[in-house]
Formats: structure tokens, sequence, C-alpha cells
């Protein structure tokens, strides 16, 4: 059985700044390997990574939390408010070594909660064509696809989903301990 924990983290901690350097790789990396056969470039990497400093998922208007596996870091997913009833999931990221083990349910369910407590109704997302772990991820926890609601360069999927209480069952206002099997 895996322990799965969900804490908020600063943006620009280097636990966070970690997370978001694998997220990106990979992403990243999925795209060159998709369109263009090869890795991303070393250098537009590098920029690529220093270009987002994750300063839109602070508080009081956003939040970055770290889901540990048994203690490790092993993912991120982020929020930002759009308005006083959206927000934005963002980041959302497992470790490729941790996927399977419940990490992306947790990190759902914490990120939904978070969202909530900065008055949000709604959360809404974009995603691309070759993530299809993370589209039937969203898929599998209610979110549904919609039309574009922006035009970002890489979007290629729109996803919402309304933001209900949650029922109880025993997680906390996104931390906490949730053993997976």
């Amino acid at each position: 059985m895996n322990t799965w924990t969900v804490t908020p983290e600063p943006f620009d901690s280097p636990v966070a700044k970690e997370l978001w350097r694998a997220y990106y790789t990979e992403v990243s990396d999925r795209w060159f390997l998709h369109h263009e056969n090869r890795r991303t470039p070393p250098a537009e990497l590098t920029a690529g990574i220093a270009s987002e400093s994750g300063a839109e998922l602070a508080p009081p208007s956003g939040r970055l939390l770290v889901a540990r596996c048994d203690g490790e870091p092993a993912g991120t997913a982020g929020v930002r408010l759009l308005n006083a009833e959206t927000a934005e999931l963002k980041r959302v990221f497992v470790h490729e070594s941790r996927r399977g083990l419940g990490g992306g349910a947790v990190l759902l369910a914490a990120i939904e909660e978070a969202a909530r407590e900065l008055g949000a109704h709604r959360i809404i997302l974009d995603t691309r064509d070759d993530l299809v772990e993370a589209r039937a991820l969203y898929a599998r926890h209610g979110y549904v696809e919609t039309e574009p609601h922006n035009d970002q360069m890489y979007a290629e999927h729109w996803f919402r989903k309304e933001l209900t209480t949650p029922a109880l069952t025993g997680g906390a206002k996104g931390s906490g301990t949730q053993p997976q099997k």
C-alpha cells in the first residue's frame, strides 16, 4: 500500500521547481517526439522552464499542491482564479514511476477543494491531444470536454467541471493522508 499526502507548497520552493522541471521536460519531450521525432533541444527546454515562474499559483488567488507518495515528492497540481467563480487547473503531474498508484485522483480531489476554498464554483483546464492519460483522468473524475475557452498555442482539448460541496470522505481541505493500493 502506498500512502499519499498532499500539502500546499510555495511555487518557488526547491521541491516545486524540481517538479516543474520534471513536468515541463515530459510534456515538451512528448510534443517534440510526437511532431518531430526527437526530444526537446536543451536550450529550448531551459528557456521554456525559465519562462514560467508559477507565480500565478501563489496565494491569495492561486495554490500549488505537492503530492508525496510514502514521503517522497511524486506529483503536483496548481489552480488559479480566473474570476470570482472560475478557477483554472494547471500543472497536473505525477512522476511516471508513481503512476497507477492513485496519486492523480488524490491530487484532483485536493486541488478541487483548494479551488472551492478560493471561492470557485467551476474549474476549467486545457490539455493536448497526446496527453491521453491526463484526458482519461479528467473524464474519470467528472470533467466534461467543452468548446475552447482560450486560444493557447498547444491547447487541443478543453474541460470543465462544476464544483459542488464535497462528500465527507475523511479527506481534509486539500491535505492529509490517503492510503492507495
